[in-house]
């Protein structure tokens, strides 16, 4: 869904007002533009030389739906158009990607003029709107059949046409309204202008608990005090990691997704070594991905955050609970994905995935057969039925089934939450608990384990359902349950969001995504 003001296309909208003009001429009188909009390569010496089919049906569908008739008839319209391009610095877009010839042309480029403005006004909506850059070719995120599809090219359009007299309403119809976008918009807004702060690199060394001595010291002070964790001290305290450095490394731990310890480990030098200008860049390429998720969060009930291993309950548009979770490992990513949870397994058995087996089961039972008997694993055969451990060829097993029965060990816990997918993946409980402490929390191989379970259940159960739902948990035994309603849940991808307070909260890039997005969206500009 796209902004109630930005309605689909009506018969009112092909005759639009035109505004008054009170400081200059018309650019055209009425004239249909689409004869001319056929020859604007050849016409028009300032035609941009990759106008792409897209960009060109946009601008064909918005005059068809004009019939033909000019859009900006006055220089109120282009000033103010002038000041919503400027704007879109704020949101990592650049305005020099819209140019605008000048009002003051003259006659003779007039048309050309008509649609050079109205190319920049309806490729500037469409990238606010949508994305300067294609997701799906980027971080595809496959989505359910019953997922609302949100056809942002016609909301696009609509808004244009809609707002055509004043462009900036069509803008802020069109910028994404999600909290999660207007404080990073905010956040880079003000970052953006001023200088790139400056680091050096901390070294790699042991383990460095409080209270420990360590060379590395003066050098992680300096890290702290560059983006102020750490106010510069008078008195040199040497090698020793004294309470004031461990509060400092505390909170840069909290503000940059990783467990405050105050332990400097691999996870806190791999956050802190990250170079100041990446850390700007950030912000710039994650106001990009809101711009792709935005019709997604709004659908959406339940979010995960990978990057941030975090998972979220939203009502009414607002966090209304949040939990830690455990993603997939880098080689075994978890999937982007938007569906809905319609179905419980509860006291699930697990029937070991396919690249599980053969990557890790397969390998401990060639070394050790009595690993069944440990890991609580049975042998099947495709159709359910028991087999004897000795009598299969563990060099040449074919088509065997691992399953694991109900029970405080089974890897998926009290219960897991289905949802349609292609990669066989669910939310789940895990017995794995202590993993939550620990960062990056990249320990699964693409399912998400979800920290107190429970409480999710409560809040996406009705009230009457609860009890028994918690009755039939208590039996042991595996059970399916309908969820109803369904919740529609968002696993998607991104590396910073800002508080209401403006506080930046980073997530590790477990992905390594951030590279390749920041590389296509310096190359598109070019």
């Amino acid at each position: 869904m796209f902004k109630k003001c930005a309605s689909y296309l009506t018969p009112a909208l092909l005759i639009l007002p035109l505004v008054a003009n009170a400081t200059g001429e018309r650019l055209l009188a009425n004239n249909d533009m689409r004869p001319w909009l056929n020859g604007a390569e050849q016409l028009c010496t300032t035609w941009p030389k990759r106008l792409g089919d897209d960009a060109r049906h946009l601008l064909e569908d918005f005059y068809q739906q004009r019939d033909g008739q000019p859009a900006w008839q006055s220089v109120l319209q282009w000033q103010q158009l002038k000041a919503e391009v400027a704007q879109l610095a704020d949101d990592g877009l650049q305005p020099n990607d819209y140019l605008l010839p000048d009002w003051q042309d003259g006659a003779r480029q007039a048309p050309c003029n008509e649609l050079l403005i109205s190319h920049a006004y309806l490729q500037a909506l469409s990238h606010l709107r949508q994305g300067r850059l294609s997701q799906q070719r980027l971080e595809p995120l496959w989505r359910a059949s019953a997922w609302p599809k949100t056809d942002t090219r016609q909301a696009t359009l609509s808004i244009a046409l809609h707002h055509v007299p004043a462009p900036s309403q069509a803008f802020g119809a069109a910028r994404p309204d999600n909290p999660l976008y207007t404080r990073l918009r905010a956040a880079y807004a003000e970052r953006r202008q001023q200088p790139v702060g400056e680091w050096s690199a901390i070294p790699d060394g042991p383990l460095l608990r409080p209270g420990g001595n360590d060379p590395r010291l003066p050098a992680l002070r300096a890290r702290l005090a560059a983006e102020g964790y750490l106010t510069p001290l008078t008195t040199d305290l040497g090698n020793a990691f004294d309470p004031l450095t461990v509060d400092a490394l505390k909170a840069f731990q909290a503000e940059h997704g990783i467990n405050p310890d105050g332990i400097l480990g691999q996870a806190s030098l791999v956050e802190l070594n990250v170079p100041a200008q990446l850390r700007r860049d950030q912000l710039w390429i994650n106001l990009e991905r809101l711009r792709w998720l935005v019709d997604d969060l709004r659908e959406a009930e339940v979010t995960v955050n990978v990057a941030a291993a975090e998972l979220r309950v939203m009502r009414d548009g607002q966090v209304h609970w949040r939990t830690r979770t455990q993603v997939g490992r880098a080689e075994r990513a978890t999937p982007l994905l938007a569906s809905y949870i319609n179905r419980l397994t509860l006291n699930p058995t697990w029937t070991v995935p396919p690249t599980i087996f053969r990557e890790d089961k397969l390998p401990e039972i060639r070394n050790d057969l009595a690993y069944l008997e440990r890991s609580e694993l049975s042998v099947l055969d495709t159709q359910g039925n028991a087999l004897d451990p000795q009598t299969v060829d563990w060099e040449n097993p074919g088509q065997v089934v691992l399953r694991q029965a109900a029970s405080a060990h089974n890897p998926l816990g009290q219960v897991a939450l289905r949802f349609s997918n292609p990669f066989s993946v669910y939310l789940h409980d895990t017995p794995s608990q202590l993993l939550f402490d620990k960062s990056p929390r990249v320990f699964s191989s693409g399912c998400v384990r979800v920290e107190a379970v429970d409480k999710l259940l409560t809040l996406l159960l009705p009230e009457d359902e609860l009890q028994p739902v918690q009755e039939r948990l208590a039996t042991g035994k595996t059970q399916e349950y309908r969820l109803s309603p369904r919740a529609p849940l968002l696993i998607g991808y991104w590396t910073v969001e800002a508080d209401a307070d403006g506080t930046l909260r980073y997530a590790p890039d477990t992905y390594l995504l951030d590279p390749h997005l920041l590389r296509a969206l310096q190359q598109a500009g070019h």
